[in-house]
């Protein structure tokens, strides 16, 4: 398992860029080290700050064998950074990680907190109207990533899983469960602590619904 590339964002003000204007969905490969802390990899930029960044999202890995299955599928290239990520993977399956997951990269340790689920900007970015549906559809979220140990991570780097939670929820489960099928929510009690705090909240808050008969 190794790392395939770290993607820094190129800001752009297109007019699929969402409510601020600007956004940095848009991110291409660097080359040597890139530090990455708590607040995310160093000289990226998050400007949707409501809804991108924060601790529980401070980075976002994809899978370079998911990309490939998009290319086909879009009969068009799909680049390292190409859906929005930091860190571009091989050989290392994201949709299987489970929520709580621990990997050493580099000198760096991350944490597996959640799923993305796709916006209209990510849809605009690709320029492909129907790209939540198909996304969504494909179960294939990659992971959002929360950095319990800074340090640099480079391209090239070994991917270590160096902690696996006993449970059996995984990104495929928790997105599942989040969007398509609700039917699975009750499945997410065990990770709910783990989730980022405002996808937390959100399922406390469907569960307690769930509970009451609502």
């Amino acid at each position: 398992m190794q790392l395939l590339s770290v993607n820094i964002a190129t800001v752009r003000t297109d007019a699929w860029a969402g409510r601020v204007g600007r956004t940095g969905i848009d991110k291409r490969p660097v080359t040597g080290p890139v530090q990455a802390t708590e607040a995310g990899l160093a000289g990226d930029t998050i400007c949707d700050t409501k809804h991108h960044g924060g601790v529980d999202r401070a980075a976002y890995a994809y899978a370079e064998e998911d990309q490939r299955w998009w290319s086909t599928e879009l009969g068009r290239p799909v680049s390292p950074g190409s859906f929005g990520e930091n860190l571009t993977t091989s050989g290392l399956d994201i949709t299987g990680a489970r929520i709580g997951e621990h990997w050493a990269i580099g000198t760096a340790v991350f944490e597996v907190r959640g799923p993305r689920t796709p916006c209209r900007v990510f849809a605009g970015f690709w320029d492909v109207p129907d790209l939540i549906h198909r996304f969504l559809a494909r179960g294939w979220p990659g992971a959002y990533l929360r950095v319990l140990q800074a340090g640099e991570v480079t391209a090239g780097d070994p991917i270590t899983v160096i902690h696996r939670p006993d449970h059996d929820i995984d990104l495929g489960t928790a997105l599942r469960a989040l969007t398509t099928t609700p039917d699975l929510l009750a499945r997410l009690r065990p990770v709910v602590d783990l989730l980022p705090e405002d996808a937390g909240r959100k399922v406390r808050k469907r569960l307690s619904r769930l509970t009451a008969g609502v």
